[in-house]
Formats: C-alpha cells, structure tokens, sequence
C-alpha cells in the first residue's frame, strides 16, 4: 500500500483472552493484501509463525497446560467453535494464513499441529474481500475469520472485538480499490486522507459521483 494511505494510525490494538497464532506462509508476508498480518498487529495477545522457507523450520509457540489449543481449519473431524464458547481454559487459536493446499501442508508438518482439535466457523454473511478472488463457496479473507472467531471465543466482549477488526479491515480494502482506480473518493470507508488526495497515487483514476 501507498505511503500516504498507511492504516497504522486507524489501527487497533484490541486485549483478548484468546491467543492468536498466525502460521503465515512465506509466500504471503510480502503481500500487500495479506490480512492474517493486519489481524495479528490488532490483537495485542498474538504471535506470528512464517512457514515454509526452506532454510528455517516454522515452530507454532509453545501452548501452556492451563490453555485449550484450537485449529481453525475444515478437516474432517473438525467441530463448531461455538462448542468452546464456554472454556474455562483459554484458547490458543492456531489460523493457516496461505492457500488451501499451504495450510493443509502445515497441519502436516509443523510439529504437534496434526494432534490439535479442529475448529470451523458457523455460516454467516459472505465475505467482504473484493482484492483476490475467492475459489472456495463461503471462503473468507483470514482477518475476517479470526474476527468471527473471536466474536464467539470472547463471549461479551466478543462483537466489540469483531467489529474494531472488520472495521479497520473494511478501511485497508476500500484504499487499497482506490489505489487500483476501483472505487470512487467518496465511497472509501472512513474518507481518505489528506495526503492520498494531494498526491493521488492511483495507477488508474477512478471516477467521482
């Protein structure tokens, strides 16, 4: 993203009682649409693990006896997340940031994640993620799926959590359109700042209503 239209300042830094861990794929750290990473400055509680690189092995952070490691990931034997709403340990949330076929690869390899029950999220609205195209029927971008996640994982603080993070993820889409010339100036959530418009960084201009 252009330097002008920097999000750092929109922001959040959320505390939770679940801890994130992002197993991020190398190939998607440098990506300028990558999410999980934009999920993992929010949540002050949160530790990012690179996988794949041939010259490091990736090791998920250790998980204390008093926690409840969970994997949000579709497999086979994976249950609802609601059926830990109530834990009375608190969770360690293990989320695949890459492809399918990337994270697949990670719950095989990286060591002790195949033993981590599976978690998926129940059916809500579709996404919101307009910048890659989504090849899976009701995928999500990772940010807003750990976000639905801890909506229920938080219990009463859940929805407040969840709508810091959609709203700073909704702000990085919406500049992001705007810099491809996608999305007119007044339909960019939160309006765009001042020096994105004097510097109008766009490769293609987008019309204005």
């Amino acid at each position: 993203m252009h330097a002008t239209l920097c999000i750092c300042d929109v922001t959040p830094r959320l505390a939770t009682r679940t801890r994130l861990a992002l197993l991020l794929h190398h190939r998607e750290v440098s990506k300028p649409t990558n999410t999980g990473q934009l999920a993992a400055r929010c949540l002050q509680r949160s530790v990012v693990t690179v996988f794949g690189e041939r010259d490091r092995v990736g090791m998920p952070p250790a998980i204390e006896p008093h926690e409840q490691p969970l994997l949000l990931y579709p497999a086979d034997d994976a249950v609802p997340v609601t059926a830990y709403a109530a834990s009375e340990r608190p969770v360690v949330l293990f989320v695949p940031d890459g492809s399918w076929r990337q994270a697949h690869k990670m719950r095989r390899r990286l060591p002790g994640l195949a033993a981590v029950p599976c978690v998926t999220l129940p059916e809500l609205a579709p996404t919101r993620y307009q910048l890659r195209s989504e090849h899976h029927t009701g995928g999500l971008a990772t940010l807003e799926a750990i976000a639905r996640a801890l909506r229920i994982l938080e219990r009463e603080d859940g929805a407040a959590i969840e709508a810091a993070m959609l709203g700073v993820f909704r702000i990085m889409v919406d500049r992001t359109l705007w810099l491809r010339g996608a999305l007119p100036d007044d339909q960019v959530t939160g309006e765009l700042p001042s020096a994105a418009r004097a510097a109008n960084p766009r490769s293609t201009p987008a019309r204005r209503r």
